[in-house]
């Protein structure tokens, strides 16, 4: 019988029961350790043909009752060589095509995962602790280790890329809706994609865990796309402008638009009203009041619309984190002259949004003093403290009391005094 007659045949031979298991585990050892013929492999609760064939590899015989055949590489690869005509590796290269050298990808994939994050460091932010914190992260826990799989390790460049632009832009403009970034510009620009950040992307997930990281939140990104939403507005990007909106009491207006007529209708009948950031970015909206008080919870003004009316101070809802829409209407408001009163939650995610408010708008916290917490904290029960800490600079002792305490209280339990700062103004 020629060479090439018995290769084939040979060959044949292998794709047979006895061998299928043998050579497949053969396999998976070879790539595991870059080809190296060193040590066994091993069937377990091998079929009748298994044990013929190994006996027939080894020369020596294994009974019928045996639990475990072992097979050493170097006796496998001389049986195939002296059999067949070619040894393991290129016995099994012939079969299902050549071996991954797995020692070698994976020392190509930490090439990349390291090049990555070496040009991540290199960016300006890398002096930021949210920064750092981020990419610390999204090392440990295999999300870049999965983008270099992918091929998708670009996106991390992109990711900071995007980052670095929502930086820039924050200190360029007092708010972030002035000069607001739309999602699918600010996509564009990082990627040549319009779509780059759309929900549900890597790239859009990658950064927000980035900008979560930045607000001191430890917590997941958000699910919901409110919260999503918001995330984005914190940072000055905008993913819906018809869905950004403000919550108002009485804040009238200045000008001769639609909305401005709508605004001052609401104010002369004491009606809460939502404007959108896609009517304040429309037409200018410049609220008339030169004082305006800024509160978080929707509560606080329900209950200023319902017992004061049309003669309550103006006020304005963050409803949490301020939107991209309260921002561009309270910047308005300071630019055109107007005095912010900001109070929120006294919780860890209260004083940022305070302490934000103050160095963005030049806002004067209102009743959110230590004595303020301390008397509130006394007329009820209240909700343990959750979340990263956060200092109050206005009034260091308000965070220590709240520390100490280990207790949130939410503003509606402050609500005559409020409704009392709203009446007599």
């Amino acid at each position: 019988m020629s060479a090439e007659r018995r290769e084939s045949h040979g060959y044949d031979e292998l794709r047979g029961e006895g061998w299928t298991r043998l050579l497949a585990a053969a396999r998976r050892r070879l790539e595991r350790t870059g080809g190296a013929l060193d040590g066994d492999i091993g069937l377990t609760t091998p079929s009748e043909a298994e044990r013929r064939t190994v006996i027939g590899i080894t020369g020596r015989y294994r009974p019928e009752t045996v639990k475990r055949l072992a097979v050493p590489l170097r006796e496998l690869d001389g049986y195939l060589y002296d059999r067949y005509g070619t040894g393991l590796l290129q016995t099994l290269g012939r079969l299902h095509g050549p071996l991954r050298d797995r020692p070698a990808e994976r020392a190509g994939e930490q090439a990349r995962r390291e090049q990555a994050l070496t040009s991540a460091h290199s960016s300006r932010l890398a002096g930021e602790g949210w920064f750092a914190a981020w990419l610390e992260r999204i090392a440990a826990d295999g999300t870049l280790t999965r983008l270099v799989r992918r091929g998708d390790a670009p996106l991390l460049d992109a990711a900071v890329r995007v980052l670095e632009r929502l930086a820039d832009d924050g200190e360029r403009i007092p708010g972030p809706a002035v000069g607001a970034l739309p999602l699918p510009v600010l996509a564009e620009w990082a990627t040549g994609d319009t779509k780059a950040l759309v929900p549900g992307t890597p790239l859009e997930q990658l950064v927000l865990r980035a900008l979560a990281r930045r607000t001191g939140d430890d917590a997941a990104v958000p699910r919901d796309r409110a919260g999503r939403r918001a995330l984005w507005e914190s940072a000055g990007a905008i993913a819906d402008d018809l869905a950004s909106q403000v919550l108002v009491l009485n804040i009238g207006a200045e000008g001769d638009t639609v909305v401005c007529d709508w605004l001052r209708d609401a104010a002369d009948f004491g009606i809460p009203f939502r404007l959108t950031l896609h009517q304040l970015a429309t037409d200018p909206v410049v609220p008339a009041a030169r004082t305006v008080f800024v509160c978080e919870n929707p509560a606080v003004l329900r209950a200023a619309a319902g017992e004061l009316q049309d003669t309550a101070a103006a006020l304005v809802c963050t409803e949490g984190v301020p939107s991209a829409a309260c921002h561009k209407l309270l910047g308005d408001a300071v630019r055109a002259g107007a005095r912010l009163h900001w109070r929120a939650d006294f919780d860890w995610a209260g004083l940022r949004i305070t302490a934000a408010a103050m160095a963005r708008h030049d806002a004067r916290p209102w009743r959110m003093t230590a004595a303020d917490y301390t008397a509130a904290l006394g007329e009820g029960e209240s909700t343990p403290l959750a979340g990263p800490l956060a200092a109050s600079p206005w009034d260091p002792g308000l965070a220590l009391a709240m520390e100490a305490s280990g207790s949130a209280v939410m503003e509606e339990r402050l609500l005559p005094a409020l409704l009392s700062d709203l009446a007599g103004t």
